[in-house]
């Protein structure tokens, strides 16, 4: 006979917890209940032990990974397609994780709902772990009776998506690179390298050339009021952060990076990639187009693109074709898209024609960022070698004329 530890709800809603001696699992679920009370949890007194000492606040765990994540819904998809019950699905995955802050996540799910709330609720307590647009789709599978298919199709699409956003991060890490190298040089240039020379021009005396006066006016500015500018940068830095975090903030910063050349397209073609993605899923998936719609708005990630698809779910809901609704947004939805998501509604391949369209862009998308990483890169050399060659020729020229400038 085993002690099991126990937390169960009475009628009137008050959790209480005890133990109690049982043969098995099923026979201390039964004592529990002949008491009129609803079991939460269960577990051998040895277990429950273990878990509590594994027990942290998920708020305050570190971080868990894309990884743990991406196979919690997979195999939680697989389980329920199997008919598995979801109580019991979550009880397996939360025994067989090996990561202590997924398994101490995956312990509080299990809770919530064998408490009585649903998945949603339940994920949506870990907003930096399940995004919105996840715990929309749970809740739009939980509505329909369909979790199974839609934590699948989370599931793949999330791969897609971090296979997209590699991509992005990829082009971007060289220019990045090129970029901070060439910061660095020009302040070692002007702190360590210039002054150097400035003291021994001083002792020639006589008139120095334009630009050589203007280097080393600058690496004296720099040396002097260099800490100065350091301290506007960090906090401009830290006012940007928090403005990023008010909806004003977010919404100016989108319609900037709108209004930057290439990039801008980029930020849109990645925007539709991710909404045709996310509806194409849930149309397929039998979740109605306007509730599909809401939560693919939600997965654009650009406010000012967000917003105008906001007026066309509202044209939907009036009656309007999906098509004519989206012509409205022709920064997001290029001519081409429209026309062809049109004939889809006529052929009822809906959610075909959009994954079709996801597919395509991302690869439009793929070569565009090929493209802008082989423009940036030799532009990035350019400066490199202007600001490096504009400083020595600025310290050469003294020398050159140097009988001059000896008296």
């Amino acid at each position: 006979m085993s002690t099991f530890a126990y937390t169960a709800l009475g009628k009137d809603g008050a959790r209480t917890s005890g133990t109690l001696a049982a043969d098995s699992r099923a026979a201390a679920l039964q004592q529990i209940s002949s008491q009129g009370l609803r079991p939460v949890t269960l577990d051998e007194s040895r277990d429950a032990a273990a878990r509590r000492a594994l027990r942290v606040d998920p708020k305050k765990s570190s971080r868990i990974p894309q990884k743990a994540v991406e196979s919690f819904t997979r195999e939680l998809a697989s389980l329920l397609a199997g008919s598995i019950p979801l109580s019991r699905a979550l009880a397996l995955l939360k025994r067989e994780s090996s990561h202590p802050a997924a398994r101490a996540l995956w312990a509080q799910i299990y809770e919530d709902v064998v408490g009585g709330k649903s998945l949603a609720e339940a994920l949506a307590k870990s907003p930096k772990v399940f995004s919105n647009v996840y715990v929309a789709m749970v809740r739009a599978g939980e509505t329909g009776g369909f979790l199974d298919v839609v934590l699948g199709q989370i599931a793949d699409f999330r791969t897609r998506e971090q296979e997209l956003k590699g991509k992005v991060k990829a082009a971007m890490v060289y220019p990045c690179i090129l970029g901070c190298v060439a910061v660095g040089v020009l302040v070692m240039l002007l702190t360590f390298f210039i002054p150097r020379f400035s003291g021994i021009f001083q002792q020639f005396g006589g008139n120095l050339p334009v630009l050589t006066s203007l280097i080393m006016d600058a690496s004296a500015a720099v040396k002097q009021y260099g800490w100065i500018a350091a301290i506007v940068i960090i906090l401009l830095i830290v006012v940007l952060k928090r403005s990023l975090n008010t909806k004003l903030g977010r919404q100016r910063m989108d319609q900037f990076q709108l209004a930057i050349p290439m990039i801008g397209n980029l930020k849109a073609r990645f925007a539709l990639v991710r909404f045709a993605r996310m509806l194409g899923t849930l149309v397929g998936a039998g979740v109605p187009l306007i509730s599909s719609l809401r939560v693919a708005r939600e997965a654009i990630g650009n406010q000012t693109l967000a917003d105008t698809v906001l007026n066309a779910i509202e044209q939907v809901q009036r009656g309007s074709p999906l098509s004519k609704s989206l012509a409205n947004c022709p920064k997001l939805f290029p001519s081409s898209v429209v026309e062809m998501i049109a004939v889809a509604e006529e052929t009822a391949r809906l959610d075909k024609e959009l994954l079709r369209l996801a597919a395509l862009y991302e690869a439009d998308l793929d070569r565009e960022l090929r493209m802008v990483v082989s423009v940036v890169e030799p532009a990035m050399l350019f400066l490199m070698a202007a600001i490096i060659g504009t400083v020595v020729l600025a310290m050469l020229m003294p020398i050159f004329n140097l009988g001059s400038l000896i008296h």
